[in-house]
């Protein structure tokens, strides 16, 4: 049976026993019904994660024991950024979502043409918050230890200019090349348009700041559809899936 595994900010090596962070404790107690004796995982999303023991649980706190460190090598050999248009509600979720189970390093929200979402000021700051929290759910279920970089809201031209990874690729549907037509790279920015994609003239801006248009085949792909696959591809080719 695998053990539930619950991110922990504030985890540390040098004590033996922890009070359970409130939102681990909702999850854990509240939700999972779980009880003194029980096996779970927390992990501080830089790399250290301890199994740990249930051992006092109150109305409003529990406590647990540290067993052992637990060591896992599973991060991605690839150093890969994801450069997302912004869509809306469930849509931008799920590619988020599907980007860190694929291994993504770092995800970077962008403002394009064709954005049907409004962001700004406190409103992307919630916004930042509820996709920082898809991310934390992705590596507790996926079994990652270091949680992605999530950049602050960007527009499309500010991040073309700062971009600097060795291999640049935006997805275009009438673009010639394919991704087994590219050289092997370690580190891959790849820019995805939002819902209907991104316009011709950005696709222009965005190959003369360096990016290589890239096809996924003949059928059109939502903008969900399109990073998954695409980060499958790369993974498959380029790094640990397959």
């Amino acid at each position: 049976m695998r053990i539930p595994r619950f991110y922990c900010a504030n985890l540390t090596a040098s004590t033996t026993t922890m009070i359970l962070p409130d939102d681990v404790f909702r999850h854990a107690i509240q939700v999972l019904r779980m009880k003194p004796g029980a096996l779970l995982s927390l992990f501080d999303g830089q790399g250290l994660e301890y199994q740990v023991q249930l051992e006092q649980v109150d109305r409003r706190q529990a406590s647990v024991v540290l067993q052992h460190p637990v060591v896992t090598d599973n991060e991605s050999s690839l150093d890969i950024l994801l450069m997302q248009g912004i869509s809306r509600g469930e849509r931008m979720d799920y590619a988020i979502q599907k980007a860190v189970e694929l291994g993504v390093k770092r995800i970077m929200p962008i403002i394009t043409e064709r954005c049907n979402v409004q962001l700004s000021g406190d409103r992307a700051e919630k916004r930042l918050k509820h996709w920082q929290g898809v991310i934390i759910s992705a590596c507790e279920q996926s079994g990652r230890q270091f949680l992605p970089e999530l950049l602050p809201v960007t527009t499309l031209d500010e991040s073309l200019s700062h971009c600097s990874d060795a291999c640049k690729v935006v997805l275009a549907p009438d673009a010639q090349q394919s991704f087994s037509s590219l050289q092997k790279a370690h580190q891959l920015a790849l820019l995805i348009g939002p819902e209907g994609g991104l316009s011709d003239e950005e696709v222009s801006q965005a190959v003369e700041a360096g990016f290589i248009g890239i096809s996924l085949g003949p059928r059109i792909l939502r903008t969900e559809t399109a990073s998954a696959a695409a980060l499958a591809m790369v993974q498959a080719g380029w790094g640990d899936i397959g």
